[in-house]
């Protein structure tokens, strides 16, 4: 099949979006090839159609396991036999994923990072037949990338003993990192395919407030439809959800502290409309694809215009006019400062907490590797009376230098082994049909279960069995209390992988020269946002523009910093026509609230001195004075 006829059969589009048929028409004819395509560009189908037209299976690099298990289950919808190996599953269960990757006519094998280096995955690679390499999330292998991870660079390791071509994937690159994430690969030929970075129908507003609650109720009272906004920590976002909500405005708060069942029902009500402003971390944004965001509000400046650009990208998906907007004021320029300190601990530090965390689990020297470690940052800082974001950062860093592999908030599935023997178990009641079903279903779909404890996945067992979730739950936990089976419910947690037995004081690699250089990229970043908000005579959409790497451009028109420059060319009768024209909109019956909401965003004249002009006019009588 061509490529167009394998995205109708399997995905049912008429048609490829901008740049896809390029970069698969590359990867096609077995180039390796570097695609740079802006969020919500429609990225997994550039390496999912080329695997479906060649022979083989392909080994997709994603540190993103949220997102690798839902590309799978989504693969496994349209009829794609898909698989996926990552931190916290047991060796026995990993082996059997690995064998039926070489042997079960499988497609995608989805990999995180880590795991490439680990002897099972080197055993079992010889005997796959690997179609594509695919990296995801490319920039992570770039030391000038903003998320450096050293388990990356073994990814052009696999090209000594795989002979495929190399799809890599990113939203985000400048031409220094894209380079440099074509080098790390072992291109065998340069090849860099991306979309234009801009986004026309996006406007982008910079507002420096003392006041931020005020001009976010300006913003969305000003735009109808959906909205996002970024705050920086949990706590805040509970906060401002609030504030929206005593103030009209239906919101509500989203984290990765709150637990999985919630998350989902906040996601899928904000989806649908149900909630219309989502307050959130950037752990919101991850798979979200709802086209008709009108607005995305930062509270807080990101630490780069990575962040800050993927974030900000997520509104006006459809085409429509949207706004991005970001508030600011003196106080986000030192926290940023701040933040660096805090990011940046001392060396000596950082080694001491490596020697902490093997401490609180009790392993001694020579021992561990392997192991997976349920990690709670409030009580490890608790226990050895320890500031929290210096740990956190410097047990990131300790991850950054290969040592361990640290995931927040790791779903940890429900886990069963069967402790009677097969034999054995025809002879026992089990205590109805329904356990019965169960049972028979974990010997036929979960190979291993009377050995090791196998993952299981709540939603689709209590599918098949025509219950709830809270019964299931119930009915395994009564088999448990009979000890027919082993059972772990489902939890949720931070989790740290050793990747070697724990290292004797001093022999901790920790590289002072790669520290630093982290450190001056992270300042470059953000003095390019200091830069970004502080410049109040570049159009915004070029300023961005040009840190990608994209000189050719023209002014957008409809910045903050456009608008401003064009209604500086407005003669004083437009705009009181504008004014004028919004009273009688109403009927001579408005607000000074929503006059201001009018004004804040949508009016090419909102950094004019409309305000004057509306006083002048009710004093003159020409207008009537708001309500209230």
């Amino acid at each position: 099949m061509t490529a167009l006829e394998v995205l109708n059969a399997y995905w049912g589009y008429p048609a490829f979006r901008p740049m896809q048929e390029e970069i698969i028409s590359a990867a096609a004819d077995g180039k390796d090839v570097l695609a740079i395509l802006p969020t919500g560009g429609g990225k997994s189908i550039c390496f999912q159609v080329p695997a479906m037209m060649r022979e083989g299976i392909a080994i997709v690099v994603t540190p993103l396991i949220a997102l690798m298990k839902d590309q799978v289950r989504h693969l496994e919808e349209l009829g794609i036999k898909a698989l996926a190996v990552h931190s916290g599953m047991g060796r026995n269960e990993v082996d059997l994923i690995l064998n039926n990757a070489c042997y079960g006519d499988f497609k995608f094998l989805y990999v995180s990072p880590e795991r490439l280096s680990t002897f099972l995955f080197r055993s079992y690679l010889p005997q796959m037949k690997v179609s594509y390499i695919v990296v995801d999330e490319a920039h992570c292998i770039s030391q000038w990338g903003y998320d450096f991870r050293p388990d990356y660079l073994e990814i052009g390791k696999l090209r000594e003993g795989v002979d495929a071509p190399i799809i890599a994937l990113t939203a985000t690159a400048t031409p220094k990192v894209a380079d440099d994430i074509m080098d790390k690969l072992r291109f065998k030929q340069k090849c860099l395919i991306k979309s234009g970075f801009e986004r026309p129908n996006l406007s982008y507003i910079v507002r420096k407030a003392d006041d931020k609650t005020g001009q976010l109720l300006a913003v969305c009272r000003g735009v109808s439809g959906t909205g996002i906004v970024y705050v920086r920590n949990r706590a805040r976002t509970e906060e401002v959800a609030k504030l929206l909500t005593d103030n009209g405005v239906g919101a509500s708060f989203y984290h990765a502290g709150l637990g999985h069942s919630l998350r989902s029902e906040r996601q899928e009500a904000w989806r649908s409309g149900a909630i219309r402003v989502m307050v959130c971390t950037n752990a919101f944004g991850m798979g979200i694809d709802k086209p008709d965001v009108r607005f995305v509000v930062h509270l807080d400046i990101p630490d780069s215009p990575e962040a800050y650009f993927q974030e900000a990208g997520r509104a006006g998906r459809d085409g429509l006019r949207s706004y991005a907007v970001l508030l600011w004021n003196s106080n986000d320029i030192k926290r940023l400062h701040q933040l660096e300190t805090v990011s940046f601990p001392d060396l000596e530090f950082i080694e001491d907490i490596y020697h902490k965390v093997h401490a609180f689990f009790q392993i001694p020297y020579e021992a561990g590797e392997g192991r997976t470690l349920k990690f709670n940052l409030k009580e490890f800082c608790k226990h050895f009376s320890l500031q929290e974001r210096s740990v956190f950062y410097a047990i990131k860093y300790i991850g950054r230098e290969g040592h361990w592999v640290y995931s927040e908030d790791m779903e940890t599935p429900l886990r069963v082994r069967i402790n009677v023997p097969r034999q054995e178990l025809y002879d026992i009641d089990l205590g109805g049909p329904l356990q019965a079903n169960l049972i028979e279903w974990l010997m036929r779909h979960r190979e291993g279960v009377f050995s090791w404890s196998v993952a299981i996945e709540e939603d689709a067992l209590a599918r098949h069995l025509g219950i709830g979730v809270p019964y299931l739950c119930q009915v395994l936990y009564d088999l448990s209390v009979r000890h027919i089976i082993n059972y772990v419910p489902e939890d949720r947690s931070d989790i740290i992988v050793l990747m070697h037995p724990r290292l004797q004081p001093g022999n901790v690699a920790l590289s002072a020269g790669r520290y630093g250089l982290l450190r001056d990229t992270y300042r470059e970043r953000t003095d390019a946002m200091i830069d970004y908000v502080s410049d109040n005579e570049c159009c915004r959409s070029r300023k961005l523009l040009a840190y990608f790497g994209q000189t050719e451009s023209s002014d957008c028109g409809s910045c903050d910093v456009c608008r401003k420059r064009r209604a500086g060319e407005a003669d004083g009768s437009q705009i009181e026509t504008a004014v004028r024209d919004f009273v009688a909109s109403r009927g001579g019956d408005y607000s000074l609230d929503e006059i201001k909401a009018h004004f804040a965003l949508p009016s090419p004249y909102s950094d004019t001195p409309w305000l004057a002009v509306l006083r002048r006019l009710i004093d003159s009588g020409a207008i009537p004075a708001p309500k209230g």
